[in-house]
């Protein structure tokens, strides 16, 4: 990964309300309007050059169980970066709603011919995934969507908090920080700063259709 003096320079800048909640959903709409504003022959070009940048990564080529996700609401496309993991011979997995544990995530296997059912959400994932979902710790890569990041690795996803409540360990722990959380997005939300709240479980770093860096030090 390369380093964040790397990255591209913020290409967007908000002005956002003094109030830190208000901030947070004013963000929110403006970056979901910019995404699902793409065209198709832009969000396929953005999709191939981010398979690029993550695929010739020392990070993707030593994670050998990775999660990715399907896209959503305008969401980056990860499935040239899929294809690729399965060409490798990696094992992929997609997110899907926990039965027993409110609002978290398991991670169940994903191959070609995994059949998809869609979720409480729209958003499709293994049919009955959750029988053979992998614990959290077991990833060695989490590849997770976001609607905005700054450059001290916090993240601004849609609102449910899957993502936080899962990895709220993390954190915590001084040893064996598995899995890497690496977020995915356009480069253009890249803003100045975030809000952050005590919840929030910060990245490893970002990957875009521009670059793939680190945010912090682990």
């Amino acid at each position: 990964m390369t380093g964040l003096d790397d990255a591209p320079a913020f290409s967007y800048h908000l002005s956002t309300p003094s109030h830190p909640h208000a901030a947070r959903n004013d963000i929110r709409r403006q970056m979901r309007q910019r995404r699902r504003g793409l065209s198709v022959d832009a969000r396929r070009t953005a999709a191939l050059a981010l398979d690029r940048q993550v695929g010739g990564s020392a990070l993707f080529r030593r994670s050998r169980h990775i999660a990715f996700y399907l896209p959503n609401d305008g969401e980056m496309d990860l499935t040239p970066l899929i294809e690729r993991a399965w060409a490798m011979g990696k094992h992929c997995y997609l997110p899907v709603l926990s039965p027993t544990f409110h609002n978290r995530l398991w991670f169940a296997p994903y191959l070609p011919d995994t059949p998809l059912l869609p979720n409480r959400f729209g958003i499709p994932e293994p049919k009955r995934g959750w029988r053979s979902a992998r614990p959290v710790w077991s990833l060695d890569l989490i590849l997770a969507p976001l609607v905005a990041f700054d450059q001290h690795g916090n993240r601004l996803g849609m609102g449910g908090g899957f993502y936080d409540r899962t990895l709220a360990y993390l954190p915590q722990r001084c040893r064996w920080r598995k899995p890497r959380l690496l977020g995915v997005a356009y480069a253009f939300q890249h803003v100045e700063r975030l809000p952050h709240a005590a919840w929030d479980v910060p990245l490893d770093g970002v990957a875009t259709d521009t670059s793939v860096f680190s945010l912090r030090q682990t």
